[in-house]
C-alpha cells in the first residue's frame, strides 16, 4: 500500500475518532498560548495547565511579564520542567515582543527568533492560535508516523516533511492534533500491542510488529 493510500485511510480513522479537535493547552489568546507551548516541553500538558493559571494571573500579557524578575517567574512556574531555563527565557521572549511592537504575530521569523521558541513551538502557535496550516511534530506524531510506515523516523523535520506530503494542507492543523490524542490514548510508547490497535494492526509492517513484541 502506498504511503497516501495509508495516509487516506488513517485520516478517516481518526476523523471518525477525534471529530472535535480541543487545544489540549489552556490559553486566552496567541500570546498564553505562545507561553503554555513553551512550558509544555519536557512536561505534561496536565501539569502545564495546573501551572498556567497563577503565571498568567500574574503576567498574562508581555508588558506584565517584562516587569517581573526571573526569580518571580522561577517561583510560579517551579514544578515544570527545566523550570530555570525556561522562566530566563520567558522573561527574555516578553522583552523581545514588546521590541517588536507588543503583539504576537503570524511570522514564521519572528516566531522562531523569541528566546526557546524552536520550530515546533513556532508551528503550533501559527497552526492553532492563527490558523496558518502546519505540522508541528511532538513525541507522539514522530513514533506514530514510523510505526505507521508514514515516515522513516531518522529525525522529526523529515517525519514533518513525510507527513506534510501524504497529508492534504487543508487537513494538517486538525491532523496533528487527532494524532496527538490517537497516540495518547491507543498508542503508547511501551508495551503496546500493535496487534490490536485500530491503526497499527494493519499499517505498520509486519517487520514492525515482530521488532516491538520482541522488545
Amino acid at each position: 500500500m502506498r504511503r497516501a493510500e495509508k495516509a487516506g485511510i488513517i485520516g478517516g480513522i481518526l476523523d471518525e475518532m477525534y471529530p472535535e479537535t480541543p487545544i489540549p493547552l489552556d490559553h486566552a489568546d496567541p500570546y498564553t498560548l505562545l507561553v503554555a507551548v513553551m512550558l509544555s516541553a519536557q512536561t505534561t500538558d496536565k501539569k502545564v495547565n495546573e501551572v498556567t493559571p497563577g503565571l498568567f494571573e500574574a503576567a498574562g500579557s508581555p508588558e506584565e511579564m517584562a516587569l517581573l524578575e526571573v526569580d518571580e517567574i522561577h517561583k510560579i512556574i517551579r514544578e515544570i520542567g527545566l523550570a530555570p531555563t525556561k522562566a530566563k527565557n520567558l522573561r527574555r521572549m516578553a522583552e523581545q515582543i514588546l521590541k517588536d511592537g507588543g503583539e504576537v504575530r503570524p511570522d514564521w521569523v519572528f516566531l522562531e527568533s523569541l528566546a526557546g521558541v524552536g520550530h515546533k513551538t513556532a508551528s503550533v502557535v501559527m497552526s492553532q492560535a492563527f490558523g496558518v496550516p502546519a505540522f508541528p511534530v511532538d513525541t507522539h506524531i514522530h513514533r506514530l508516523a514510523a510505526r505507521w510506515g508514514l515516515s522513516d523516523g531518522r529525525n522529526v523535520v523529515k517525519t514533518e516533511r513525510d507527513l506534510k506530503a501524504v497529508f492534504p494542507e487543508d487537513t494538517w492543523n486538525r491532523r496533528h492534533l487527532q494524532i496527538i490524542y490517537f497516540g495518547r490514548e491507543h498508542c503508547p510508547a511501551l508495551r503496546h500491542e500493535l496487534g490490536a490497535c485500530p491503526i497499527c494492526s494493519w499499517a505498520a509492517t509486519k517487520k514492525r510488529i515482530r521488532e516491538e513484541m520482541g522488545d
